[in-house]
This record gives structure tokens, sequence and C-alpha cells, in this order.
């Protein structure tokens, strides 16, 4: 890892940090403190890095004002729940003299600590960091499933492929591309052209209003439990909910909810990498983003690990016979939870195959029985066949 794009935590964070009890996270985890002094790695699970960076094309280069130590301080201050997961905090990537090559940094970090099974918690200003998240994973040698909970989808609707609301369009569109899914959690329509909307149709991805998920939180779960990277947009949170700070809308998630998502989100044994972006500067914003930060760390100290395997004695499984074929679908006797198989397809790309069993609830296991095919199996068997 090059410990010199990372600069240590503030002097400001770790005063506040010496008065608070030995119980606190602050007090727990391993932290850059100084310049020479980079933490020891071995045995940590998740390590937090700040991103500076809030520059983006759309805005014309301009800051946004945002403040991580004020993230880091409330986030300090939280005692820790029953958890075995080491946590780092390693500091903060510095702006670079262009945008480009502050996402060489983020995307260099966030390599080397997947490769060293370490989960990455990006805390940054616009969004389109997590394009530079996205770009680790090219050395991987596999598909990758990204999730954002947003109010938009983020596609550009002109020619700049990329920037703080568009980074979307040059994942798509980049090479290598490595993307199998794209899930949205949160969208609202009149943010989106319908254009964006049936594109996302087109493209086999999947998308969630934000009635459906606040009707509803557990629908996310089987789609957490199927990505490889999150990326939260604080702006899909509503404003009264972040101290009415700037850029913030009136609908939105409320604190319940979103912590909720952050826990599924860490509680899914695919999820390898966590973003937080587009945090506002007021102290009520400050405050949620460490609680959805806690609840992240929360659900990765409460993963189960059963991810089906068919020769696997802890899960059960279910043929359900239809009029053309037969769909399987296992449960899990530790959690539960419940997975679709879709069929192996001949020639298949290696980089798919660990896409044929898919998380799924046990609704959609009762349809089938009632002989309608669950539209994610649907989705995901047109995806490998384009």
């Amino acid at each position: 890892m090059n410990v010199d794009f990372l600069m240590p935590v503030k002097s400001v964070v770790l005063a506040h940090n010496e008065l608070l009890p030995k119980q606190a996270l602050g007090r727990t985890m391993r932290i850059h403190k100084e310049k020479g002094c980079f933490p020891e790695l071995e045995g940590v699970q998740l390590a937090i890095i700040g991103v500076n960076e809030s520059r983006s094309e759309s805005n014309g280069g301009a800051h946004v004002d945002f403040d991580l130590s004020a993230i880091r301080i409330q986030l300090y201050k939280l005692f820790k729940g029953n958890w075995h997961g080491e946590i780092a905090d390693l500091g903060d990537v510095e702006p670079g003299e262009s945008i480009q090559d502050t996402f060489y940094a983020v995307t260099a970090l966030t390599e080397s600590l997947l490769k060293q099974n370490i989960i990455p918690i990006i805390i940054g200003g616009c969004q389109d960091l997590t394009y530079a998240m996205y770009r680790a994973y090219d050395k991987m040698e596999q598909m990758v499933n990204l999730t954002s909970v947003d109010s938009k989808f983020d596609f550009s609707a002109s020619d700049e492929l990329i920037s703080s609301s568009a980074y979307m369009s040059k994942i798509i569109m980049e090479q290598p591309n490595n993307l199998f899914n794209f899930s949205s959690i949160g969208y609202q329509t009149y943010f989106n052209a319908q254009e964006e909307i049936d594109l996302m149709e087109k493209l086999f991805f999947d998308a969630y209003r934000l009635g459906e998920v606040t009707n509803d939180v557990t629908i996310v779960e089987p789609v957490l439990r199927d990505t490889d990277l999150v990326s939260l947009d604080l702006t899909s949170i509503k404003a009264a909910e972040l101290g009415y700070g700037a850029n913030t809308f009136p609908n939105g998630f409320d604190g319940r909810e979103i912590c909720a998502i952050a826990r599924y989100a860490g509680i899914s044994d695919k999820v390898t990498a966590f973003g937080v972006f587009n945090a506002t500067k007021t102290l009520q914003c400050a405050q949620l983003t460490a609680q959805i930060i806690w609840y992240f760390v929360e659900g990765y100290n409460f993963r189960k690990k059963d991810y089906p395997f068919i020769t696997n004695a802890n899960y059960d499984k279910y043929i359900v016979p239809l009029e053309d074929m037969d769909i399987c679908f296992f449960k899990s006797n530790i959690s539960g939870r419940w997975w679709i198989e879709v069929p192996q397809i001949e020639n298949l790309n290696n980089k798919f195959k660990r896409h044929t069993l898919l998380p799924c609830t046990h609704m959609e296991y009762l349809e089938a029985s009632n002989g309608v095919v669950p539209e994610r199996w649907w989705k995901a068997y047109k995806k490998m066949l384009v």
C-alpha cells in the first residue's frame, strides 16, 4: 500500500479522542496519528479512509464545503458493540492536482485493501468517487455488482460521461467493463428522466423507488446480499434528518431507514467496499453519517457466512417444477435466508459463474410455487445471454 497518499487524522480529532472513555470506538481502533507512524494492518478487517475531494466537472471544479473531522469526532465517541472485527482509521487522501489524480489514489488504496481482505469504508465528497472505487476491482478477475443508495440513477444526459451526478455513464461505457449488475435503492421518479428509467429496464438493472423501500425496507436485503460495492449518497436522506444543509431535499429516507440499509450492507457476505458521500456541513449530518458507518460495522460483525454451496448440509434444497423447467431454491438452516439458482449456460464466461446463485426472498419461492418465475431470475438469465 502506498501510504504516501494518506495524511494523518487531524489533531483536533485526536484531541477530542483523548477525552473519550476507553470503551468508545475511537479508543479501540488503530489510528494513523502522525506522518511516518502508519498503523499495522495485520488482523484489521475494516479500514476507514477520508477523501477530501469534492471537485467535479459538473460544478466547474469548485470545492463543496464538508468536514471530515466533524464526522470522525461523532464516530469516535460512539460505543462499539459486541464486535470481533478490528478497525483502522488510515487518515485522509488530500485533493490531487486534478480530480483524476485523486481518483488514482482512491483506486490504488481500495485495490490494496481488497487484496488484503480488508473492507475499505470511504468517506468523501462527491459521489463520483464511486467510479474510483469500482476501478479497483479491475484486477480481481470477477464481475462486480454495484448498489447505489441515491435519489438519482446518475446517468449523464450529455457528452460528459463523469461528474458528481453522472459517474454511472462512465462505469457502463468504459473498458474494461466488469459491471454485472447495478441496483438503485431509493430513486425518486421526478429526479430521473424517463429515458433513464427505460435504460435501467433495458440493461436488466434493478431499481427500487423510495416509496417501495420506505413501505418495507426488508426488500433491499437480497439486493445488498448480492452486492460487492455499496455507494451511499447522503442526499438520499430527507433534509430534516440532515439539518437542512446545502443540496438536500424534502423527501428521502429517515435516519432509521438509512441505518437499516447500512446494516444490511454490512451483514452481506459479499460486500467488500462501502462508500458514504455528499455530506453537508451540519452537526446533524455528521452525527447521522457516523451512525450509518456504525451500523455498517455492526452488520459486518454479525455476518452469517452462509453463502450456499450445493453440497453443504446446512441448506435445504427445494425444487419447483414449472411448465418448461425446474427452478431450484436453497434455504439456509443458519439464517433462514433464501437463494435461487440460475442454470449454468454452456460456454459461459467464468466471470459469471458466481452469479448462478442469487439471493431471494421466501415470497419469491411461494410465487414460483404458484407458477410465477421471479423477475430477478429472468433478469440474471437474460444478462448472461447478452
